[in-house]
């Protein structure tokens, strides 16, 4: 499980005996002059105050532009990974090998000069409240910090094929992953495993001020830390209108599978306060790969605290979850991400289906295109008061051995897939309220149909009533004797009656079956799969089964 983007930079490198210095060393030799940032942040500066309109304007102000025949999706849906297929995240990864000076001239913007200080400012919530930087106001330094933060997400977030192969990737030059223009016709791993002996013992170095700290989220206190990290720092839109609110309740769900271990819930902590700055997980998974499956890993929750993007937290949280990894030894990781960067495996959209056009509408989620009114777009999207499928109803621990057998047979059309045990299948799909909810048909006592979604609302951010967005997300279907569109119709008129404001399914499986069908919007941003130390042909989205919360 990954996030859409928060992976910009996964690093399961097998050289883990390397000297983790050398991560920071790595960083220098990509960065600019520290003089031509300074002068390049000043010459922002000057020019967002003089045009903050102009700046703020361009952030995501859409009125203007084309629309589509019914509700115009003008943010990307937040994905979960993974995550939010949000173009750009905010959960850490800008502090990658890749145009690391820029975000180093944003953070000296922002008023963090060293780790130390870095860790200072993190534990103080009011550090960037200062008006000490050479006396300009403090409206000002947030547009300045803001508007530098824009220009440098947009230099280093290709987002289509053309662009990643004009970048120059350093750091993925050195992975165990395929080339861009690399022909692939096998079916393998890139590096062969490793001995667990020849894997480095000791934790990587962090930098100064900070120290590991393994999550013991069974403990209310630390996993109400954990949310609070993922809350205030994780994924977000491109306009930072919204924000993932994963809840407690989901986070040990989606951490503690069969067969999870509490190595792999990575920590970073402020030495002086033991304020929880960083973290990045990893759970065990089977997936199939054509003819081929694995064990392997999904690594998830990347997040770094806003303040410490600079300090190259997340590269080093990487190289340590990929150490933990391969001391059990495992070497293999399945990730996504909402940018393009050596290789996908696969490219997958988003589309979006409203459950309460209003209510998206007024929080500029969606806005009305030039040619309907907000009664004709609640008659379109208006859906029936309850399903309409015979046998359809909820999914009970009863019904896992029938339905465990229908899913593991559907999955086995998809190329890449996860093998489910029947302890995994129930864990993934018995229903959890606030969480996950699952359905079957049932037909004269045979189970003849499934279908399950999960919950993932987000933070409304600036509205003055609507604080949260809930969201559904398709997780795993298999459509047997009822025809796709009447079962996920079925499954929007359940997530309606439940609160749901949008349903959220990508075009993986067979899903394009009723898509366009059920009205569906499509989505602005591609989710990419990836494999790391695995070469495969590339495959079309109909072939990948494989979904990542």
């Amino acid at each position: 499980m990954a996030d859409a983007d928060s992976l910009h930079d996964i690093d399961m490198s097998s050289d883990l005996d390397a000297d983790p210095s050398a991560v920071e060393a790595d960083a220098e030799s990509e960065e600019q002059p520290e003089e031509s940032l300074d002068a390049t942040a000043r010459k922002k500066s000057k020019k967002k105050r003089r045009r903050p309109r102009d700046i703020e304007r361009s952030s995501g102000d859409s009125d203007t532009q084309t629309t589509n025949d019914d509700i115009i999706r003008k943010y990307p849906v937040m994905t979960g990974s993974g995550g939010q297929g949000s173009d750009r995240s905010q959960s850490g990864v800008e502090a990658d090998s890749e145009g690391q000076g820029s975000q180093d001239s944003k953070l000296k913007v922002a008023g963090t000069s060293d780790g130390a200080s870095a860790a200072a400012n993190a534990d103080d919530g009011d550090a960037d409240r200062s008006e000490s930087q050479g006396n300009v106001p403090l409206s000002n330094l947030a547009q300045i910090q803001k508007a530098v933060e824009l220009l440098t997400l947009q230099q280093t977030a290709p987002k289509s094929l053309e662009e990643a192969k004009k970048k120059k990737f350093h750091f993925w030059e050195t992975q165990p992953v395929p080339k861009f223009d690399e022909v692939i016709h096998c079916n393998e791993e890139i590096e062969a495993d490793k001995p667990v002996t020849e894997i480095r013992a000791e934790p990587l170095t962090l930098p100064a001020g900070f120290c590991w700290d393994t999550l013991d989220i069974g403990d209310p206190l630390i996993l109400k830390e954990l949310y609070t990290l993922l809350n205030e720092n994780y994924v977000e839109d491109d306009d930072n209108m919204f924000r993932f609110d994963y809840s407690p309740e989901f986070l040990q769900w989606a951490l503690q599978p069969p067969g999870w271990l509490r190595n792999w819930h990575c920590g970073v902590r402020v030495v002086k306060s033991r304020k929880l700055v960083g973290f990045i997980s990893a759970v065990p998974a089977n997936v199939k790969i054509y003819n081929r499956t694995k064990k392997m890993v999904e690594i998830n929750f990347l997040c770094v605290h806003k303040k410490l993007r600079s300090k190259r937290v997340a590269p080093v949280l990487i190289k340590e979850i990929t150490r933990r990894v391969h001391q059990q030894g495992l070497f293999q990781a399945v990730y996504t991400a909402g940018v393009v960067l050596p290789k996908p495996v696969a490219s997958c959209r988003y589309w979006h289906r409203s459950l309460n056009p209003r209510k998206l509408i007024e929080v500029k989620f969606s806005h009305l295109s030039r040619n309907m009114t907000m009664q004709r777009t609640l008659k379109l999207y208006k859906l029936p008061e309850s399903p309409r499928t015979p046998g359809f109803r909820k999914f009970t621990p009863a019904d896992v051995p029938d339905a465990f057998r229908l899913l593991t047979t559907y999955m086995q059309k998809f190329d890449l897939a996860p093998v489910f045990s029947e302890e995994e299948f129930r864990h993934w799909f018995i229903p959890r309220e606030n969480i996950v909810d699952s359905f079957v048909v049932e037909r004269d006592g045979e189970i003849t149909d499934f279908v399950s979604f999960y919950t993932l609302p987000s933070t409304v951010m600036h509205h003055p009533s609507h604080k949260l967005l809930r969201a559904a997300y398709s997780f795993y279907s298999a459509a047997g004797a009822t025809p796709w569109v009447d079962l996920m119709q079925d499954a929007l008129i359940i997530a309606k009656n439940m609160g749901f404001d949008v349903f959220n399914a990508l075009d993986l499986m067979e899903n394009k079956e009723f898509l366009e069908k059920l009205k569906f919007g499509v989505g602005d941003g591609f989710l990419q799969y990836y494999l790391y130390n695995w070469k495969c042909p590339a495959m079309d989205a109909r072939q990948v089964g494989l979904v990542l919360q």
